[in-house]
């Protein structure tokens, strides 16, 4: 989907701070920041292969410790508000969004966080309340929700009244090498394993559109791969993740592809591969109109992946298992 071009609201342009400059995900916030018409007039990262933000601007304030990077904040809120840092992009470690969205909270900014907004449930009710007690904002990157195939998805499904229980099968495999598991991605204490790192948004879709969980199950899982059976409102769900290009399907391999991304409804593949850079776009238009998701819209799939994570792994014998989990099982 192409994002059409449009500038926020107000008649001048909002500053933006980024954090999380050099990783994977930031370059989709930049080209968002400047395509709705704003600014990105500082970002922070501890490595410094940030030579992206060349592309954006020459004048973007960079750091690579947090605590200039704070006095900096603080230094342009004192300077008035065409000065000061309006929203604040956290594109950080899972584990540090918690502490960088109270940062953006503290200096006077909305803080827009990518996914998971954090680990832990219950790290969500003392955000809530700080957000009440700031008069700030606090939205959640949950892109796929503004998906053109996938809004077509939930319409149709809504309007459905036969009543029928829909039978879905999620597979998602992007294949990581050694680098991974020696990054914060592979330390669960600091991503939330397989399940929330690469996980979360595709449960977020599901519960969105075919209702909450009503129970769910965890069939595999190790530091590689995770898949389970969720039960919910209006659908029964087989998943499987993984990381691990061995789980790729044959014609995946053949065809030297590193992802397989497949998303079945009633036996019918549900294309939504295109489209995924604007996406962020759409999200950002969103926000900036006073639509965007905020702490409420991501709870459902926080709770979620905390109780997949702490789970019993029943094992591959139930009717429910997923057949990717039964061929993983078979080669071991």
């Amino acid at each position: 989907m192409s994002a059409n071009k449009e500038t926020s609201p107000s008649s001048e342009p909002k500053n933006f701070a980024l954090i999380g400059a050099a990783g994977y995900i930031a370059p989709r916030h930049m080209r968002a920041i400047v395509d709705t018409g704003n600014r990105l007039v500082a970002a922070l990262d501890k490595n410094d292969s940030v030579g992206i933000l060349d592309s954006y601007s020459y004048d973007i304030s960079f750091f690579t410790e947090f605590e200039r990077f704070d006095r900096h904040a603080e230094k342009l809120r004192r300077q008035g508000d065409d000065k000061r840092f309006h929203y604040v992009s956290i594109c950080s470690p899972n584990y540090l969004h918690d502490a960088h969205i109270r940062f953006a909270l503290r200096i006077g900014a909305d803080a827009i966080c990518e996914k998971p907004l954090v680990l832990n449930p219950w790290n969500l009710e003392a955000l809530a309340e700080l957000e009440a007690e700031s008069g700030r904002r606090i939205y959640n990157i949950l892109q796929l929700r503004v998906h053109p195939a996938l809004l077509q998805l939930k319409k149709a499904t809504e309007e459905d009244g036969s009543g029928k229980r829909h039978q879905v099968d999620l597979s998602y495999i992007t294949s990581r090498g050694n680098w991974y598991f020696h990054s914060w991605k592979g330390d669960a204490h600091k991503s939330g394993g397989v399940v929330t790192n690469i996980g979360i948004h595709f449960f977020d879709m599901l519960m969105w559109i075919f209702g909450g969980v009503e129970s769910c199950q965890v069939h595999l899982s190790d530091e590689r791969r995770m898949a389970g059976f969720l039960a919910l409102k209006n659908a029964d769900v087989r998943w499987f993740l993984s990381v691990d290009h061995e789980d790729l399907p044959v014609a995946a391999r053949t065809s030297n592809k590193t992802t397989f991304r497949s998303v079945r409804v009633d036996d019918q593949e549900i294309e939504f591969s295109a489209g995924f850079v604007d996406l962020h776009t759409v999200v950002y238009q969103e926000i900036l109109a006073g639509r965007g998701f905020g702490i409420e819209d991501a709870r459902p799939s926080i709770d979620l992946v905390h109780s997949l994570r702490n789970a019993e792994v029943l094992g591959v014998h139930a009717d429910t298992v997923h057949p990717l989990a039964l061929a993983v099982a078979e080669k071991r």
